[in-house]
């Protein structure tokens, strides 16, 4: 929990003078009892925190699910952010990252992180190692923050106030110097206070709230003397983000026409159309990012979001494409996120406030270019097909099995459970949940050995309806028939959460879907479904058509080509789609183009041209990976 730049110095006085008075703090001791290791641990210590230090259990609560969902982090990226409170550890972020606002070494100017830990550490005279790794000392070292601010800004106090009179203080908590990234926090705050919330954390703890009317007093955000907005034409983000234009170099790198890098110039939205939004994460710390997206010889991507307090990054002008997704045509038609962290970390690194900043740049872009809001649209790198059978088995895998799809969809205000048809037959959308959905993985740190678990976004799918069976084949990854793997890189029989399938059979509490060309079985029983029936659309070869070919990309015809332009090769993928499969629908709205560039002068004849087409091309879903079918081959079906 980072607390505005502006108001350092006065909560440093605060807690030199402070010196826990409060009350409750004086009165017998309330976290006496709140300690232990059972599933109520955590509601104990918030309730006790919230005695200690006179803040409303409820605005304690919702601050806390709005930074973690009251889960005990270990740490989110370089810049620290410890347990349920997310404190931060600036002494870590600064020795690890080195790229404060003064940092002259550093690529770019970003937001500093304030040390919450170590404000924290002395407010409630505990040691850091403590705060990190305690719940209890963890959760009073967040309460001790909020009642530090609110009595700074000589607002009231006590667990009994009325939660709205603590706008300020939960804005502050958000850790930005920007009264509009403030407010957009403490609202999100509010939020959850309106609507309650409920779950099972990582660790296993249950906590919830209860739904409670609040009438927030936003105007007391002005005495936390925040910065307004500075406009930044270069900068496209919303109001309630933080965003740093942080610009990726055009620059030759060679003698040659073709050496430069590390983008391409264009008229998007004009011509390429953005048809999508890539979800990627960086495999890489954001100062490491950062250096790589503004060096000329590497490759460059739309945005950048850090991890401890979803800072977000931007590298590109939206007119321009950025080589991201290792699919040209996909790229030439994408807007690329990407977001600090491991995939085979996972929810290590993929914090609260960067899915919630990420959600927030992904509802405005969407809506600015017209992209719909599901996962044929805004999808994974890990969703994207090579463009030919020999980049299938190289192709991307991140954000991986640990990005919550189902919560970043609720975020997004468009829940992938909100489709469903009740008695629907012919199509299904994975939807297993994910704190609970612990699937095994092997291979995070050590080939063969188990990954810690934690939740997934997925079912394995076997090749008989039984969890003895063997895993099914990835023709494209193991093109010698071999079983996929629970290895944590192998999507080859992942099913995975908001993806819509076509049904092949049914058995028992067994369902099987079409799936890379072949019939693949996940569990699915009634009483604890794991997939729920949608309507929509499916395609099937033309009477008289054996098989049809899917491909990685749909580029116009050759005839399409203007001299001096030439024709690009639309080679087949490996993927046998026969009579008797069927594919669910994506997209049927497809365009059928090439970008041509290859040269570093957009004045270079025929090139930094859009080659348009008269094909007509439709998504389908046809694995992990989607992919492209011909109008010209295929019946469209509605589903029943």
């Amino acid at each position: 929990m980072r607390q505005s730049v502006a108001a350092l110095g006065a909560v440093a006085a605060v807690a030199a003078g402070m010196a826990l008075t409060s009350p409750a703090a004086q009165a017998a001791d309330p976290t006496a009892s709140a300690t232990g290791s059972d599933p109520a641990s955590r509601e104990r210590a918030f309730a006790a925190a919230s005695a200690e230090y006179g803040v409303p259990r409820t605005v304690l609560e919702a601050v806390s699910y709005a930074q973690t969902r009251w889960d005990f982090n270990p740490g989110h990226s370089s810049s620290g952010g410890y347990g349920p409170m997310h404190l931060v550890d600036a002494d870590l972020g600064s020795a690890t990252e080195g790229k404060g606002l003064g940092d002259a070494t550093a690529p770019a100017a970003s937001a500093p992180v304030a040390d919450t830990l170590g404000r924290a550490a002395a407010l409630t005279g505990l040691d850091e190692g403590t705060l990190r790794t305690d719940e209890l000392a963890n959760i009073r070292g967040g309460a001790a923050l909020l009642a530090a601010t609110q009595q700074r800004l000589g607002l009231p106090t006590g667990a009994g106030t009325d939660s709205g009179d603590w706008y300020a203080a939960v804005a502050d908590a958000s850790g930005s110097a920007q009264e509009d990234v403030a407010g957009a926090f403490a609202d999100d705050t509010y939020s959850v206070i309106a609507a309650g919330a409920s779950r099972r954390t990582v660790d296993g703890k249950e906590v919830s709230l209860q739904p409670s009317a609040a009438t927030p007093a936003k105007a007391q955000i002005t005495r936390l003397g925040l910065l307004k907005r500075a406009n930044n034409s270069q900068v496209d983000c919303p109001p309630g983000l933080e965003c740093d234009w942080v610009p990726a170099p055009y620059a030759k790198t060679g003698p040659g026409a073709g050496d430069y890098g590390n983008h391409d110039l264009a008229s998007r939205p004009a011509s390429p159309k953005i048809t999508n939004i890539v979800i990627h994460n960086t495999e890489a710390s954001y100062d490491t990012t950062l250096k790589l997206v503004t060096d000329p010889d590497y490759l460059a991507w739309n945005y950048s979001l850090r991890s401890s307090d979803g800072l977000i990054a931007q590298h590109l002008e939206p007119k321009d494409v950025g080589w991201h997704a290792g699919n040209w045509y996909v790229n030439s038609h994408s807007i690329g996120l990407e977001h600090e962290g491991f995939a085979a970390t996972g929810a290590q690194w993929f914090s609260e406030p960067m899915y919630r900043s990420s959600a927030r740049l992904v509802r405005y872009l969407a809506k600015k270019y017209d992209i719909p809001l599901d996962m044929q649209h805004v999808f994974g790198h890990d969703q994207i097909p090579g463009v030919a059978p020999a980049n299938v088995a190289g192709m991307h895998w991140d954000p991986g099995p640990y990005w919550n799809w189902e919560h970043y969809f609720q975020l997004l205000g468009a829940p992938l459970q909100s489709h469903g048809v009740d008695g629907a037959q012919d199509l299904v959308r994975i939807l297993p949940g994910f704190d609970d959905n612990i699937q095994t993985l092997t291979s995070c740190t050590t080939a063969g050995v188990a990954c810690e678990p934690q939740g997934t976004n997925f079912v394995y799918l076997h090749n008989a309806p039984s969890e003895s069976a063997p895993l099914v084949n990835d023709i494209g990854r193991k093109p010698n028939g071999a079983a996929s793997t629970t290895s944590v890189s192998d999507i080859g029989a992942r099913a995975q959460a908001g993806l819509t399938f076509a049904v092949a059979e049914r058995q028992g509490d067994w369902t099987a879907i079409w799936f890379n060309g072949v019939k693949a079985w996940f569990h699915n029983p009634a009483s604890d479904p794991t997939a729920i029936a949608v309507g929509g659309q499916y395609v099937v070869p033309k009477p008289g058509r054996t098989s049809v070919p899917v491909y990685g990309r749909a580029y116009p015809e050759a005839s399409a080509y203007p001299a001096g332009i030439p024709v690009q090769a639309l080679a087949p993928l490996q993927y046998r789609f026969t009579a008797g499969q069927r594919y669910a629908v994506g997209d049927l709205t497809i365009p059928t183009n090439y970008y041509r560039a290859t040269t570093f002068s957009a004045d270079t004849p025929n090139d930094h041209v859009d080659v348009v087409g008269q094909d007509t091309y439709y998504q389908v879903s046809l694995g992990h990976r989607f992919a492209y079918v011909r109008a010209a081959d295929v019946d469209v079906v509605p589903a029943q």
